[in-house]
């Protein structure tokens, strides 16, 4: 994972959440932000979830992640063997501190997840609603930008925004991961060649308006390398709520 160093370059990820304890001021009861990818895809974004017993996971064409109901149940690990299959690798989601025996961790990724506590939301005239039609522009864009995991139908999971010039996409950002009550905002990037300008925070700012019409909550993860753009995230009104990490575990053969 690349380290961004532009005010338009904030790379988006996520993965596994490491233990904490709850939003700040709430106390040590769960928080469904502690295990986010669970809670999307047994609530808002059921209709992706492939799923056997406590485990579950987006379509692969949809997004990379999968997800332990208790992360510390040998019983979800189990269930996510039989879902991933024998000697594959996938990221998974949960506090892990460890996986069990037989399971190899083959990439670790430190990671902050940020939350919406002062954002300014505002729409962005020039902004467009990406779609389908559009996804090979935005494959492009996301291979030469790395903001994240992007697939062919990352697409489907929110409103993702665009912005053209000359008929050309040069920024992009949109939602992914959608817990009851949250919205998570990915994949902001921008060309090279137009950076410097605002166009991501300007997208950022639009999808807030749109999530907090919704009466959700917008957040985001980002990878803590990245501390420029955690400064940005900061700087427009996103609170660091705790650390994270991104994990890419193998199967038992």
């Amino acid at each position: 994972m690349r380290t961004r160093e532009k005010e338009d370059r904030p790379a988006v990820s996520t993965g596994v959440q490491q233990p904490s304890s709850s939003s700040p001021g709430s106390g040590d009861s769960p928080h469904l932000l502690d295990n986010p990818i669970w809670a999307a895809l047994t609530g808002p974004h059921a209709r992706f979830a492939d799923r056997v017993g406590r485990a579950a996971r987006y379509p692969v064409d949809v997004a990379p992640f999968t997800a332990f109901a208790d992360p510390a149940d040998p019983r979800a690990w189990a269930d996510l063997a039989t879902l991933v299959g024998p000697g594959r690798v996938t990221a998974v989601s949960g506090a892990i501190a460890a996986p069990p025996e037989g399971w190899q961790i083959v990439r670790s990724v430190r990671g902050v997840q940020l939350v919406d506590t002062a954002l300014r939301p505002e729409p962005a005239p020039e902004a467009v609603r990406l779609g389908p039609d559009d996804v090979p522009e935005m494959l492009d864009l996301v291979a030469r930008t790395e903001p994240g995991p992007f697939l062919p139908r990352t697409v489907e999971l929110g409103v993702y925004l665009g912005i053209r010039e000359g008929g050309r996409l040069v920024a992009m950002a949109g939602e992914r991961l959608h817990p009851p009550g949250w919205t998570e905002i990915s994949a902001v990037c921008t060309d090279p060649g137009h950076r410097g300008r605002g166009l991501a925070t300007r997208l950022v700012r639009a999808l807030a308006a749109g999530i907090r019409e919704r009466g959700e909550t917008p957040f985001l993860h980002a990878a803590a390398e990245n501390t420029s753009a955690v400064r940005l995230y900061e700087s427009i009104g996103f609170t660091l709520r705790r650390t994270t990490a991104f994990l890419q575990v193998r199967t038992p053969g």
